[in-house]
């Protein structure tokens, strides 16, 4: 069988992947052929949430997103919010208020609040939770996440008036 190629921005770095199935799983390939371990595989049936990236910005599954429907699109992962000596808000905040115990929930957790702050910079706790209900925390660490997504948004500069 030969080889499908697919090409597309991963971390803003274009990549071109030769694959035998271009309906693998987005996961595989961003984990078994580029060796990015921010987004985990956990129920595999897009339920759990540790497998999300940014897709257009966006948050989505990437265990249940065919490897050919980013063709051509930008993917973020965890590693492409921030890096070392410049972490994103959100990193920051999830570090500074203790949010991680197992730490394997957080991948998604942190990508999840990046899409609710883009569309809602400053989010009441409700409105937080409800973005993150679907992201599943076995450690019981909800009550510190909240206050880090909290944390990041009160760290949001306002947005400067349009000028007239």
């Amino acid at each position: 069988m030969p080889k499908v190629a697919v090409s597309l921005t991963v971390n803003g770095k274009p990549v071109r992947l030769s694959v035998d199935d271009a309906a693998m799983p987005l996961l595989y390939a961003l984990r078994d052929d580029l060796g990015l371990h921010g987004p985990r595989f956990g129920c595999g049936l897009g339920q759990c949430g540790a497998c999300t990236v940014l897709i257009g910005g966006v948050a989505e599954r990437s265990c249940v997103t065919e490897l050919r429907e980013v063709e051509g699109r930008q993917v973020v992962t965890l590693e492409g919010l921030g890096r070392p000596g410049a972490l994103h808000p959100l990193q920051r905040a999830f570090i500074d208020e203790q949010a991680v115990q197992c730490g394997y929930c957080i991948n998604g957790m942190i990508l999840q609040a990046k899409t609710l702050l883009d569309r809602n910079p400053h989010p009441d706790e409700a409105a937080i939770r409800e973005a993150l209900a679907k992201n599943l925390c076995r450690c019981g660490t909800h009550l510190r996440i909240v206050r880090a997504v909290q944390r990041a948004a009160a760290a949001r500069p306002e947005e400067a008036p349009h000028a007239r």
